[in-house]
């Protein structure tokens, strides 16, 4: 096991390294002046020589391009994200105050997601090719292909546009979390759905499902005490790759119904031309992405004592 928490470390070290150089990248691949773009955004469109100049020379962007990408790693490392652009805060409290909001809207999404998941593909799979497989499995095809953006907009025209029961936009009580959280939760319930019910029906054809049958036990007993906790394996390697995903995929979701976390700060630094927040954010969640990676598999062998992770 400490032989492969050290691979690991090392493919997170470079994944990270590369996920820096790309970010560190993205101010040098907008067209034009980058030092150009950010004085227009603090001083206004009539913006001088000299005070393009000022800029460069305060951020750094008149030295070699290889030097500014240290002098920015070496700021990460200190908890140094830089400073925004737009409202002269530090990145770093930048991101930590809209945390958070995407921390909640992606636990909520997640749990919608597991209510709904776990018991279709159960169901699914116990009642396979009868009318309720087909027409759960209908469901979650529904769910995949449906877009996140559509999704939202329908769920706001009819619950809260119609009907009147939910908030359209914002952040505060329970209400306000419910739409986001189906909008987000329900194309990860889909992929879980059907995830469940394949890893459920491999599960079913094994020695150990017969005798537990032969020893006369209940189906419902055989489900919950001997495959489900075997099926949930690859599950849970879904489930905690879109954990990580959620962090960088509610930006649909927060923009469309303004909530205040890390996607939209993230929206909203793209148009205001903010590199620094674009940077760190982005990084920020990389970061979040290889963590949570790496808990996912410490937990296969919570889940199933025979997996053991030896060097080879």
């Amino acid at each position: 096991m400490a032989h492969y928490l050290l691979r690991r470390f090392c493919s997170m070290f470079f994944i990270l390294l590369c996920v820096s150089i790309i970010t560190f990248s993205l101010m040098h691949f907008v067209p034009g002046d980058p030092a150009k773009l950010i004085a227009e955004k603090k001083y206004g469109d009539n913006v001088t020589a000299e005070a393009v100049e000022l800029v460069r020379s305060e951020m750094g962007l008149d030295r070699p391009v290889f030097i500014q990408y240290f002098n920015w790693m070496a700021g990460i490392l200190r908890g140094d994200f830089g400073i925004s652009s737009s409202t002269g805060r530090p990145v770093w409290d930048e991101i930590t105050s809209k945390l958070p909001a995407t921390v909640e809207l992606a636990l909520a999404a997640m749990l919608v997601s597991l209510i709904i998941a776990i018991p279709v593909g159960i169901l699914s799979a116990v009642k396979q090719y009868s009318i309720m497989d087909s027409a759960c499995m209908l469901g979650a095809m529904l769910g995949v292909s449906m877009p996140n953006f559509w999704l939202g907009l329908l769920l706001i025209l009819v619950f809260s546009v119609n009907l009147g029961w939910f908030p359209v936009y914002g952040r505060g009580d329970l209400t306000q979390l419910i739409l986001p959280a189906l909008t987000l939760g329900t194309g990860i319930a889909a992929v879980t759905a059907r995830l469940t019910r394949s890893s459920i029906l491999e599960t079913l054809k094994q020695d150990y499902i017969r005798t537990a049958r032969s020893k006369g036990l209940a189906e419902r007993a055989v489900i919950n005490r001997h495959a489900l906790k075997n099926a949930l394996i690859p599950v849970v390697t879904v489930v905690g790759l879109q954990i990580g995903s959620l962090l960088e995929g509610a930006v649909v979701v927060e923009v469309i119904f303004a909530w205040p976390g890390l996607g939209r700060l993230l929206y909203d630094s793209i148009f205001a031309r903010d590199f620094s927040v674009i940077q760190g954010c982005v990084f920020f969640i990389a970061v979040m992405y290889v963590i949570v990676n790496l808990l996912v598999d410490i937990i296969y062998v919570w889940l199933d004592p025979r997996i053991r992770y030896e060097a080879g």
